[in-house]
């Protein structure tokens, strides 16, 4: 079965040329010229993906992301903007993307970034039943769902990946390279901004002081650890 794409652009152009990319990845689209028309398409389908403009002609992309993660949607969203700003990518990243990738883009680069982020997405479910207990944490792989003492963490995509990368490998320190190669899983050069952003939002969410972190620890020079 096709992976299912929406794609969110009020220019024309713009969402022909995605769908045309998409196509040639044997993937199905849908199309939203709008955050309206957007947030209705999800509330009534599913979707692998979405590829997600910012500039929309009734909202931002960026409500569109706040509205969906606060309605419990999931479905990882890669922003493409024109806009290349890095308050707008880290801006992105904080309400709930999980990628961001600036116009003019390289098809190929794009068709293999939604690739591995549906891969990624995936890979959290299937083929691993039960559940995944490390220390204090736990993963269910049949909801995909992350317990701390028992309540439940509310997770982007991304952060969610990484906290399993981190409950599988306890004690292990990943490299930034290490990391963006498992979580992101392209070849281009390392973000080291996405990811600091990343690390400092899972920590705001597990950890009883961010500024002084106990699970997720800082390997000066090298890079990151987790302790349960």
């Amino acid at each position: 079965m096709a992976d299912k794409i929406l794609i969110v652009d009020d220019d024309p152009a713009i969402r022909k040329l995605l769908e045309k990319v998409m196509h040639s990845n044997e993937m199905e689209t849908s199309t939203a010229d709008s955050g309206a028309a957007a947030l209705r398409l999800l509330s009534e389908n599913t979707y692998d993906l979405i590829l997600m403009d910012i500039t929309l002609g009734d909202m931002e992309g960026f409500e569109v992301i706040k509205q969906l993660r606060s309605q419990g949607i999931k479905t990882p969203v890669m922003i493409v903007s024109g806009r290349n700003e890095d308050y707008d990518s880290l801006y992105g990243l904080s309400v709930g993307a999980d990628d961001y990738i600036t116009k003019p883009f390289r098809p190929v680069v794009l068709g293999a970034k939604v690739k591995a982020l549906i891969r990624r997405t995936r890979d959290m479910v299937l083929d691993k039943p039960g559940i995944l207990k490390c220390g204090s944490f736990s993963y269910d792989y049949g909801s995909m769902r992350f317990y701390k003492d028992g309540t439940e963490l509310i997770l982007s995509t991304r952060e969610a990946a990484l906290l399993l990368l981190f409950l599988q490998h306890p004690g292990q320190v990943y490299t930034k390279d290490m990391i963006y190669e498992q979580i992101w899983g392209t070849d281009v050069a390392v973000d080291d901004n996405a990811i600091m952003v990343y690390i400092n939002r899972l920590r705001g969410k597990i950890e009883a002081d961010r500024q002084k972190p106990s699970h997720i620890i800082t390997v000066r020079g090298l890079g990151y650890r987790f302790t349960p």
